[in-house]
Order: structure tokens, then sequence, then C-alpha cells
């Protein structure tokens, strides 16, 4: 299996409480595995709050939906042992 690594990472974001924010996260090769994505080191879940989805087969992207002071912190996209945050 292929070392996929990140091609593009995550750019910090500022957004209003209530807003939605999306990270995007480019990595080399289609259907990666052993994808992560975190918010102050607590692993998230694809659920009503967080949209997780691949774009593209490449472009792996996170949705926090109406973002509270809760949300503050940094997010974490990891890709076996490749890391980015935000």
């Amino acid at each position: 299996e292929p070392d996929v690594t990140i091609v593009s990472g995550l750019k910090d974001m500022v957004v209003s409480e209530g807003d939605d924010v999306t990270f995007r996260c480019q990595v080399s090769h289609d259907n990666a595995r052993n994808v992560e994505w975190k918010l102050q080191d607590v692993a998230l879940q694809n659920n009503e709050m967080n949209e997780i989805s691949v774009e593209k087969g490449k472009i792996h992207t996170l949705t926090l939906k109406k973002v509270t002071e809760q949300d503050i912190g940094t997010i974490t996209f990891q890709v076996g042992p490749h890391i980015s945050t935000a």
C-alpha cells in the first residue's frame, strides 16, 4: 500500500458562533485509509454536528455545523504518521 502523504494542509479559520465551518485537507492518493479528524484531541465521528466526507477521492473535508464556543480549539487531520493542524 502506498504511503499516503498530505499534499495541502489545513488552514486556520475564524467563524462566528452559529455558523458552519469547513476544513479541507488534500492527500496524495485516492481511498486513503487510517484517516482521522480530531477537535482538541477528541476523535470526531460523522454525525448531525460533524460532516466528514471525501471529494474527488483525495480531498478530505470536515464541516462543523452551527459552531459554539465549545468548538474553539485545534482541529487535527491525520493520515498514517502525517498530521496537519489548524
